[in-house]
């Protein structure tokens, strides 16, 4: 099967940069990576892959990113951390057009596997509004109350693939990604999310000896943090699994913004002064990962402990700010 055509769709990006990488590690020849940004702002680049700049809002672009494909994985989207998803929210919703396309494209060229990334921003708001949330089973998505735009336009496309595969036969593979974090991401610009913004304000303030850091909100929003090597392993599993629903792929250590803040001031061996900025976008009060359904079925919930990761992390985005680096 690894010499089948494989289709990462926004590959440039964070995750999709990875699961490149990831892919070629394990043997496979023929890989394409499809990605609107120009390819000198791609987080990976793989000069043996068929990478190909298309912008696949646009429905023919869609048809020739998976002329050929056996299996495709959609991570393509426009999206960011909080910051981005209050203040974008017809941005964000504008990535329906990708999935729609994608989806028509698949039905007519035929492509055996397609798997979609969803995001726990689908569950609802009245689940999330207390920081010691109980944790969102795959059910708690309905009554829809999702995130605006961005968690909208994440329901609406898991619909899409839902009514795709029963009316037309697509095999479509849906995962509710939660916070997904790790090296060669997002760690500047408004678009981070907060393990690689904290990870940052603390690098900095350090290096600055102005031991002080800005937090939005009240430090006491609760989330949990997916490392990206879980991530990788739970999309492969379930995109080549005969499970047909969306399913939680997150981890289930819950913390608070400021245990966040906690474990990463350890990494860095400082004590930093708090301020909290309570008009910046927080997000819902409390958000984790239920993980009894992909326990059940597979036998496996992502494992990769947050000190762990955010060491790994917090390494990689030191040495970019070392060597002066922008570009994420």
């Amino acid at each position: 099967m690894k010499d089948n055509l494989v289709v990462v769709c926004g590959g440039g990006g964070f995750i999709g940069g990875h699961l490149v990488a990831d892919l070629r590690r394990q043997g496979f020849t023929r890989i394409r990576c499809v990605d609107r940004k120009s390819i000198k702002d791609w987080y990976q680049f793989f000069p043996d892959v068929d990478n190909r700049v298309l912008d696949l809002q646009n429905k023919q672009a869609c048809y020739d990113a998976l002329q050929g494909a056996v299996v495709v994985y959609n991570l393509a989207a426009d999206m960011g951390g909080m910051g981005f998803i209050e203040n974008n929210k017809a941005l964000c919703m504008l990535s329906v057009l990708i999935n729609t396309h994608l989806l028509e494209a698949a039905k007519d060229i035929g492509v055996e596997r397609f798997f979609y990334a969803s995001s726990a921003c689908v569950y609802n708001a009245d689940k999330q509004r207390d920081p010691n949330v109980t944790a969102l089973k795959e059910e708690d998505a309905y009554p829809g109350l999702p995130e605006d735009g961005y968690g909208w336009e994440k329901l609406f496309s898991e619909r899409m693939c839902r009514h795709f595969r029963e009316d037309f036969g697509v095999t479509t593979r849906v995962a509710r990604y939660h916070n997904v974090y790790g090296p060669n991401g997002t760690w500047d610009g408004g678009r981070e999310k907060a393990p690689a913004a904290i990870c940052r304000k603390v690098i900095q303030a350090k290096r600055s000896g102005k031991h002080e850091i800005d937090i939005w909100g009240d430090g006491k929003q609760t989330r949990s943090f997916m490392y990206i090597a879980d991530c990788l392993h739970g999309t492969q599993m379930l995109t080549h699994s005969d499970f047909v629903e969306p399913i939680n792929i997150g981890s289930s250590e819950m913390v608070s913004i400021n245990q966040l803040v906690d474990i990463v001031e350890n990494i860095a061996g400082v004590k930093l002064a708090r301020k909290y900025n309570l008009d910046a976008p927080k997000g819902v009060n409390g958000r984790n990962s239920d993980n009894t359904l992909i326990q059940k079925v597979f036998g496996w919930e992502p494992g990769t402990k947050l000190r762990d990761g955010l060491e790994k992390t917090y390494a990689w985005i030191h040495d970019q700010i070392v060597a002066g680096n922008t570009k994420q």
